[in-house]
């Protein structure tokens, strides 16, 4: 538990995300080389542990937070001193490990728990539509299943919500795991209109960013680290707000 209380999350509106992708795209070029080589790094390594046999998957899952609050530093120093530090990407390694260690162990327990909820809902659902009959197996499995994928999602949305500002959070505030989690959905829940306006942008410039054999991943990576920096100073209001609108807390 931290000494001090964690900011409180304010409500902005859903034009604050186009203010955070520009500070991302503004971030990104202060030092755009640099910034390529951190987000080769970052997909480069979560790639060579993804191949490894069996249990590459889930030290995948585990590591990801980790480099998340790597992004999260990298973002801040290139934001307070417009220099971008390469070997930033790993502090996430050097200061409170552990608690990012346990962020990616709750992300592992989460994949797994949805997919065991996801997929029990399903195998249900057909087992008791084919113990009843040809026509109600149809009709059941398919329920079932579109049951099973609004649970998985709606569980899945959670869990990003509960990643987005860990990170942030632990680093900034020094926070305790689970503080940080539920703080983080706290602070998504309060501003679910940005935080889906910003998804559909991001799930648009992630399919344009594929296109060039995922090359183009080297920059919507750094643009990402820093438009998620420009929302958390945002939301938490914990240093300077962005030029523009002004927001009320709720």
């Amino acid at each position: 538990m931290t000494d001090a209380p964690l900011p409180s999350a304010v409500t902005v509106s859903p034009a604050r995300c186009l203010d955070w992708l520009a500070a991302g795209w503004r971030l990104f070029l202060c030092d755009p080389a640099r910034w390529a080589v951190v987000g080769a790094l970052f997909v480069i390594i979560l790639v060579a542990i993804g191949v490894v046999p069996l249990i590459g998957w889930a030290i995948t899952l585990l590591t990801f937070p980790v480099l998340g609050a790597g992004l999260v530093a990298v973002a801040d120093e290139a934001a307070g001193s417009g220099r971008v530090r390469i070997e930033a990407l790993f502090d996430g390694l050097r200061a409170d490990a552990g608690k990012h260690v346990m962020v990616g162990v709750f992300h592992l327990v989460a994949v797994l728990v949805i997919g065991f909820v996801a997929a029990l809902i399903g195998a249900s659902a057909a087992l008791t539509g084919a113990l009843i009959g040809p026509l109600a197996a149809v009709g059941l499995t398919t329920g079932g299943l579109m049951l099973a994928v609004v649970v998985f999602t709606a569980l899945w949305l959670l869990v990003i919500m509960a990643l987005w500002f860990a990170p942030a959070l632990i680093r900034f505030h020094g926070a305790d795991p689970i503080d940080a989690l539920t703080h983080s959905v706290d602070a998504c829940l309060r501003n679910l209109p940005v935080c889906f306006v910003l998804a559909l942008a991001l799930y648009v410039l992630a399919w344009v960013a594929v296109i060039p054999a995922g090359l183009g991943l080297v920059v919507l990576i750094p643009v990402i680290a820093g438009a998620h920096h420009a929302a958390y100073l945002d939301i938490f209001a914990v240093r300077r707000a962005l030029p523009g609108h002004a927001d009320s807390p709720s």
